[in-house]
C-alpha cells in the first residue's frame, strides 16, 4: 500500500475522468464530474440499441426523456465549456486518471441467484485493457458483495499485468440514485466509499468530495460498500412488501388501507421510526427487482451462514409479495369484468402507465409487462399509453391517452404519471362508450367515488371499503 500512496502522490490530483456507461447513472454522474475536472469522457459502446446517445449527448441533449430536473442544462453546460465528451473510442481511458463503471447488474435467474456480470465484465475488461499505474478504477453498479476483491480485481490485473491495491486503485462507490431526481441524489445523498485497500479509499474520496452538496463521504471497505448497497435497496423492498401485504389484508377486511396507513404513520416520538411507504401494483425498476439476490448470495458464498433451517429468507418473501401485484392486478381485473357480465377475451383493456415509476420514461423490469403478458394470455385485446414511453421492443404504445382509451372495457392504471391524476370520470366513460366500464387503480391516483356515481366498476389496491361497492344506475 505505501508504493500505491506513493504511485498516486507522484502521480498527482485528478484532473481527468471517464465514466463507462451513459445510461441513468452514468449520465448525470460524467456532467457533474466534468464541473469540477478539467476533462470527463463520457465512454459508450457504439451499438445499435445504444450508440445513439452519444451524438445526442454531444449536441448537449439528454436522452433521458422522463422529467430530470437541471439534467439537459448541466449538459449543455458542460458541452460548451468543453469539459464533457461523450465517446465510443474505449483506447482512451488510457487518458484518464480515474474510470468509473456504472453498468447493468442483472440475474439470468432468481432461484438459482446467478448474475449475468458479462456487461459489467466486458467493461472491466476494456478498463484492463488500458489501465496505467496510478489510475482509480471505480465500480458504481451494484454487485454480489466480494465482486470486487474478486470477479472484478481477478479481470483488471489479467487483462493489464498490473496488481490492485498496489499499481492502481480500485474501490466500489455504489449509486444511490433514484429516476426522476439524479442531479439532486448524486449530489445530496451521503456517497459510500469503500477501497480495496485505504489508499483506494483516500483517491476514491478525492474524486466524489468535490460533486457533493449535502451529502458526506462515509468510507468503508469494498465489501461492506457492496453489502450496504444491496441491503439498503433490499430493506426498502421489504417495506413496500410490508406495505402491500397490508394492502391485501385491508382488501380482505373491506377497509381502505390508506386509513390504516395514516394511523401507523401518526405514532411519532423518541424511539419511535416508522419508516411506511404506499402500496401498488408491483415494483419495477433495475435494482430493487434483483439486489436482494446479490445480498442472499454474497452472504452464502462467504458462508457458514448460521440460519434457521426449513425457513426462507424474509427478504425473499418479500420479494415474491411484491412479484405477485401484477397478478394481484389482473385478479381485480378479472373480478370486475366478472361484474359487468365480460371476460378478458371479449375485453380491450387499456393498461395506463409501462415506465416503472411515475413521471419517467424508464422500463426496466416494469411491473405492467407481466400483467400485459397476462391479459394477451387470455386473448384480451390490449392498448397501452404512457406519455413518456414511445416504443418497448416489440410493444406498441401509444402517447394518445384518448386512443388508448377509447371503446374500452376496462382501464387500468399501473403508473402514477402526474398526468394519470387528472383523468376525468365523465370522459373517460364516453370514451369507453360503455355504461360501466371498469376501472383498476394501482396507484392510487383517482378519487373512486367519482368514478363509481359515473358508473364506472371500481377496484383499487388497498380498497377495500370501495372494491364492493354498488353499481352507480347514473
Amino acid at each position: 500500500m505505501k508504493d500505491l500512496k506513493k504511485i498516486l502522490d507522484n502521480r498527482g490530483g485528478i484532473k481527468k475522468v471517464g465514466v463507462i456507461g451513459m445510461g441513468y447513472v452514468g449520465i448525470p454522474s460524467a456532467v457533474l464530474f466534468a464541473e469540477h475536472f478539467d476533462l470527463v469522457l463520457g465512454f459508450q459502446r457504439d451499438s445499435p440499441s445504444s450508440g445513439y446517445k452519444i451524438e445526442m449527448l454531444n449536441s448537449g441533449e439528454s436522452p433521458l426523456k422522463g422529467e430530470e430536473p437541471g439534467l439537459e442544462e448541466l449538459i449543455k453546460k458542460v458541452r460548451k465549456s468543453e469539459r464533457f465528451e461523450a465517446t465510443s473510442d474505449f483506447s482512451r481511458i488510457t487518458e484518464v486518471d480515474a474510470v468509473t463503471l456504472a453498468i447493468q447488474t442483472p440475474f439470468k435467474d432468481n432461484a438459482s441467484l446467478e448474475p449475468d456480470f458479462s456487461a459489467l465484465e466486458e467493461g472491466l475488461r476494456q478498463v484492463g485493457r488500458y489501465l496505467k499505474k496510478g489510475m482509480l478504477v471505480v465500480l458504481e453498479s451494484t454487485i454480489t458483495p466480494g465482486t470486487t476483491t474478486g470477479l472484478a480485481t481477478d479481470i483488471l490485473n489479467k487483462e493489464s499485468g498490473l496488481v490492485a491495491g498496489e499499481d492502481f486503485a480500485l474501490a466500489h462507490a455504489p449509486e444511490r440514485v433514484m429516476v426522476g431526481r439524479l442531479i439532486r441524489n448524486i449530489q445530496e445523498h451521503d456517497r459510500i466509499v469503500g477501497g480495496i485497500n485505504d489508499a483506494s479509499t483516500l483517491r476514491a474520496i478525492e474524486l466524489y468530495e468535490p460533486i457533493l452538496t449535502k451529502g458526506k463521504i462515509i468510507a468503508m471497505d469494498s465489501t461492506a460498500a457492496e453489502a450496504t448497497k444491496t441491503a439498503e435497496n433490499t430493506f426498502r423492498d421489504l417495506q413496500i412488501a410490508a406495505i402491500n401485504e397490508l394492502a391485501l389484508y385491508c382488501e380482505a377486511m373491506r377497509i381502505n388501507v390508506y386509513d390504516v396507513r395514516d394511523g401507523i404513520d401518526s405514532l411519532k416520538g423518541e424511539g419511535i421510526t416508522r419508516a411506511v411507504l404506499y402500496p401498488g401494483a408491483g415494483v419495477g425498476g433495475h435494482c430493487l427487482t434483483k439486489d436482494t439476490y446479490h445480498l442472499e448470495r454474497g452472504a452464502r458464498m462467504a458462508g457458514p451462514l448460521d440460519f434457521p433451517s426449513n425457513v426462507e429468507s424474509l427478504y425473499v418473501v418479500a420479494r415474491k409479495i411484491n412479484d405477485f401485484m401484477p397478478q394481484h392486478m389482473y385478479n381485480l381485473t378479472v373480478e370486475a369484468l366478472s361484474r359487468s357480465g365480460k371476460k378478458l377475451k371479449d375485453s380491450k383493456v387499456a393498461i395506463l402507465g409501462w415506465a416503472f415509476i411515475n413521471n419517467s420514461d424508464d422500463t426496466r423490469n416494469t411491473p405492467s409487462e407481466p400483467y400485459y403478458l397476462k391479459i394477451m394470455e387470455q386473448g384480451a385485446a390490449v392498448s397501452i399509453h404512457d406519455p413518456y414511453v414511445s416504443e418497448s421492443s416489440a410493444i406498441k404504445l401509444t402517447q394518445d391517452i384518448e386512443e388508448a382509451v377509447k371503446d374500452a372495457t376496462a382501464v387500468v392504471i399501473f403508473t402514477g404519471h402526474k398526468q394519470y391524476f387528472e383523468l376525468n370520470a365523465g370522459k373517460i366513460r364516453k370514451l369507453t362508450g360503455l355504461p360501466h366500464p371498469v376501472i383498476i387503480d394501482g396507484r392510487n391516483v383517482i378519487d373512486p367515488d367519482a368514478f363509481i356515481k359515473e358508473g364506472f366498476i371500481y377496484r383499487g389496491i388497498g380498497r377495500g371499503d370501495k372494491n364492493n361497492h354498488e353499481i352507480s344506475s347514473s
